[in-house]
């Protein structure tokens, strides 16, 4: 490994993460299992969301729909990276669709909006794998499913299961390529860096920011680079 100095990773517990040169910290980047506190949503350690914005609420920010106790959950990996603006539109932001009008009417009555609720059908949970990036303004639909190291373009909408390592883009987002190769994605997935011990990643650092799996599978079988 180069003779350098090594970074350190921020505490993950830590809501602001990013601390600039003259010690202050970033106030529009936060570790968003620091500032989500929802029954129905996850978080995976060091995944950041990054808003100019500074909003009161960061659930309904990225999930708006998304109530306490719906039937339906949204879960996000370790180390995402999420742009301004991103929102999860999940199936409670549904009208029923089997009738002449889709109008919420039992919405605007407070006796039976409970039942109107429970009339919906269940939606599938919405879920990110690890280390995907999404870009600024990206939509995605409900029951949308991210493979690890997705990368989603800026307004892209984006629905359906999209594969490990893909890049999408456009509205309905369609994938424009893979990222690695099919046996590479396989290493990578076995590999899955994301769960290594924070020292081991920083001691490695060079080989995860490299585009070469066959030298960090080596790394992951060598027990001395850990």
């Amino acid at each position: 490994m180069p003779d350098e100095k090594r970074l350190t990773l921020p505490d993950p517990r830590s809501r602001n993460p990013l601390v600039f040169p003259d010690g202050t910290n970033d106030p529009a980047t936060v570790f968003l299992s620091e500032v989500i506190d929802h029954p129905n949503i996850d978080v995976g350690d060091w995944t950041y969301y990054n808003d100019r914005s500074l909003p009161d609420d960061y659930a309904e920010t990225l999930a708006p729909y998304l109530y306490p106790g719906a039937p339906e959950r949204l879960s996000i990996g370790r180390f995402c990276q999420i742009a301004q603006g991103v929102q999860f539109i999940t199936a409670t932001a549904n009208h029923p669709m089997t009738g002449i009008s889709t109008f919420p009417f039992a919405v605007f009555d407070r006796e039976m909006i409970g039942g109107y609720r429970d009339s919906l059908p269940r939606g599938r949970d919405t879920k990110v794998g690890h280390d995907c990036w999404i870009g600024r303004e990206a939509v995605l639909m409900p029951g949308t499913e991210l493979g690890c190291g997705v990368i989603v373009a800026a307004r892209a909408m984006v629905r359906g299961k999209i594969p490990d390592f893909a890049v999408v883009a456009g509205n309905p987002a369609k994938v424009v390529r893979m990222r690695f190769e099919t046996l590479e994605i396989s290493k990578l997935l076995e590999i899955a860096w994301w769960f290594w011990t924070p020292e081991k990643i920083v001691k490695n650092l060079h080989l995860i920011e490299q585009g070469d799996v066959a030298a960090l599978a080596r790394c992951n079988e060598d027990r001395a680079l850990e």
